[in-house]
């Protein structure tokens, strides 16, 4: 019952309201936020990213039977790759855009590369055009120009505000790279995301303990004193399902014990430090210590979660379905309330207070994730 209504949900109510009132048909992209009560909020600007993570998600609807919504979003491709690549008379995309049309923030953005890349992969998925997987190899070559440092991986924006290193979009980097040999079958690919994985067993996570940590300087080494370093739960569930779609699409890697140990103490160190065991509800931070950082919650480490969770049920993981029923039926009830219809709380408080004034569209890539 619960698998049926997360699927009519997402059918019935989510996908429709955010290709629909979410969608600016004038313009031909996603708008990123909506009132609790479904209105369009205009900003001054829009990022890639959102737009990134919309067309590669209603692209998956389609491709899942969810939705008829593959032309909207390849449409919106379109527009996006004519508005944010290179319209500056730069290599790389635009990091947002005005409401005019023009290139707002002019500044390249890797985490925001991740997601264009992503988002080329299930464009070819669902239309097989080989411009899409021409469009996506050109930008990993930009991308290498534009943001690989000397010490491996890359910065995280050009020009650079900070010196702080971070493993955020190196993770979605690896995401979009395993997806784009998925779809395409070229080890190109391949080796950009074992060259991820690589530095995140070498550099992101601590090896005896799981911890996954979020911060680093520039010689990519942990920005505070052990103990005293951010973690997120959600980002350890991630990285643990990426790593087993590593093993899945590269079962013969030489490193794949390594890979597997690694990702069971992922999601080990998840489940003890991260996930209330009352509640099943999945922390906004801790520390790589184990102790509480924030006792806030967004609804996508939720979604992480269940999704790692559905995996470990593909594997035989005793308490897993189990698992996955509580935590669907805490989402219906605190982050998607079913007087939202179709929309969500991003984030609560530790009473289950609303933090947020209006439902971010980026919520919805998160959201799709889970069977």
């Amino acid at each position: 019952m619960v698998q049926k209504n997360w699927h009519s949900w997402l059918m019935e109510e989510a996908l429709p309201l955010w290709s629909n009132i979410g969608f600016d048909h004038k313009r031909r992209l996603f708008h990123e936020r909506l009132t609790f009560d479904h209105k369009p909020i205009e900003l001054p600007a829009l990022r890639l990213m959102v737009q990134a993570r919309q067309i590669s998600t209603y692209c998956r609807a389609e491709l899942d039977g969810l939705a008829k919504t593959a032309s909207l979003a390849l449409d919106s491709l379109q527009e996006v790759e004519k508005r944010y690549w290179g319209s500056d008379g730069e290599i790389g995309w635009v990091f947002s855009l005005a409401p005019d049309g023009q290139p707002a923030d002019k500044s390249r953005d890797l985490y925001a590369h991740a997601f264009i890349l992503f988002a080329y992969a299930w464009a070819y998925q669902i239309s097989k055009d080989p411009a899409h997987l021409n469009v996506a190899r050109r930008t990993v070559i930009e991308i290498d120009k534009i943001f690989k440092a000397q010490n491996g991986g890359y910065l995280d924006a050009v020009p650079a505000p900070d010196t702080i290193r971070r493993q955020n979009p190196h993770m979605h980097l690896l995401e979009a790279y395993l997806m784009l040999f998925e779809v395409s079958g070229d080890s190109f690919y391949l080796e950009y995301a074992q060259n991820m994985t690589h530095l995140a067993m070498q550099r992101f996570i601590l090896p005896h303990t799981g911890m996954l940590l979020e911060f680093f300087d520039a010689e990519w080494k942990p920005l505070e004193a052990i103990g005293l370093n951010r973690v997120e739960p959600g980002h350890l569930c991630e990285w643990s399902w990426l790593f087993s779609e590593f093993m899945r699409l590269a079962p013969e890697t030489s490193f794949s014990h390594e890979m597997k140990e690694t990702r069971e103490k992922l999601f080990d160190a998840a489940m003890k430090y991260g996930v209330s065991p009352d509640t099943l509800i999945v922390c906004d931070a801790i520390t790589d210590d184990g102790r509480q950082l924030e006792n806030t919650t967004r609804i996508w480490p939720q979604t992480e979660f269940m999704r790692m969770l559905a995996l470990k049920e593909r594997e035989n993981f005793s308490e897993a379905k189990s698992l996955i029923d509580r935590q669907k039926k805490c989402f219906f009830e605190r982050y998607a309330p079913s007087h939202l219809k179709g929309g969500w709380i991003d984030r609560l408080d530790a009473n289950g207070v609303a933090l947020t004034d209006h439902m971010p569209a980026s919520s919805l890539y998160h959201i799709y994730g889970p069977p």
